[in-house]
């Protein structure tokens, strides 16, 4: 039963199951009692709010480093990569590793922001609730605040989004040969804002994702090693092309290019006419990246090859003069 009341005392203590009515019980003082709901009740409340974030934020954390974790060694993909299309190609060896490493872990970092963002911003919103704060004007303040965020940023958010759409599509990734415009070479880095080139001079090239607008990947699948090789308007076409072949053969089947190359040599025959000869072209299938070394060996190969045949430089027959110290 309670006690009874005098004229100003607080309404609360009239009410025996409220925590107001058992300090004031406890401690006979009006003033405590009318306080216990903000000195007790209201932070204990908030505490709760802020350590339940945390253990959700915690365990979500964990979570994604479970999917989102590379094993150093290789393996098998992340459980959150497996679902997402890949184009590396196995070729790259251990560059292939690092890039699946950093595009599980960019793609991971952006979850633990997102859920970290989302989970204390609703604990910051529940804690000024209990606080007894009005929330209209702080949510059109913030809402105003983030438009003008936008507009500020929004070559920064444009970069962000751009960098999560190529890591989810893996349009390319480290160890790849790509063009995006301005610049190309080899992929050295990736991230979410900036992409990271080498080109063959050494030079680094740092590109915003949002600006690229189209990419050119020479490390995906496949790559065709295309030679053209020069001849004399004189020269005996089916002949040359039959050495052309014949020569073709034998080098991709050496040592040196044989594990690089996907299919026999292809030979399409005269390519184009020019002022000063013609053009015989040959392609290969090769592994991805590797169609320019494959280029090189077989050009030098094929000329060696011509030249072995008896057939001259295009231009020989321009310097007559030059074909008797030739022959010696």
């Amino acid at each position: 039963m309670s006690p009874l009341l005098t004229a100003g005392q607080t309404p609360c203590i009239q009410d025996t199951s409220t925590f107001c009515y058992q300090v004031w019980k406890a401690t006979n003082n009006e003033w405590l009692a009318g306080s216990a709901n903000w000195l007790l009740t209201k932070p204990l409340k908030i505490l709760m709010i802020l350590v339940i974030a945390f253990v959700i934020r915690l365990l979500l954390k964990r979570l994604i480093n479970r999917i989102t974790t590379f094993p150093r060694s290789g393996g098998k993909l992340p459980a959150l990569l497996r679902p997402l299309r890949e184009r590396a190609p196995e070729v790259l060896g251990s560059a292939v590793i690092e890039r699946r490493r950093q595009r599980a872990q960019t793609i991971g970092s952006v979850l633990k922001s997102m859920s970290t963002f989302l989970i204390y911003g609703l604990a910051f919103i529940l804690v000024l609730g209990e606080l007894g704060l009005n929330l209209g004007p702080i949510i059109a303040s913030a809402g105003i605040i983030g438009v003008a965020i936008g507009f500020g940023a929004q070559n920064l958010v444009k970069d962000f989004l751009s960098g999560i759409f190529m890591m989810v599509e893996d349009q390319y990734g480290v160890g790849d040969v790509v063009d995006i415009g301005e610049a190309t070479g080899t992929v050295e880095a990736v991230g979410l804002r900036i992409t990271t080139l080498r080109d063959l001079k050494g030079t680094v090239w740092y590109v915003r994702n949002g600006e690229v607008l189209r990419v050119g990947n020479s490390s995906q699948g496949f790559a065709v090693a295309v030679v053209d090789v020069p001849l004399g308007y004189t020269a005996d076409v089916e002949r040359a092309t039959t050495v052309l072949a014949a020569a073709a053969s034998t080098a991709t089947e050496s040592e040196l290019l044989k594990d690089n190359v996907l299919e026999p040599p292809e030979m399409l025959g005269v390519e184009s006419v020019t002022p000063e000869g013609l053009q015989l072209r040959l392609t290969v299938k090769v592994r991805p990246g590797k169609q320019w070394a494959v280029q090189r060996a077989l050009r030098a190969q094929l000329l060696a090859a011509l030249e072995e045949a008896g057939f001259e430089p295009p231009l020989g027959r321009l310097f007559p003069s030059a074909a008797p110290a030739v022959e010696k």
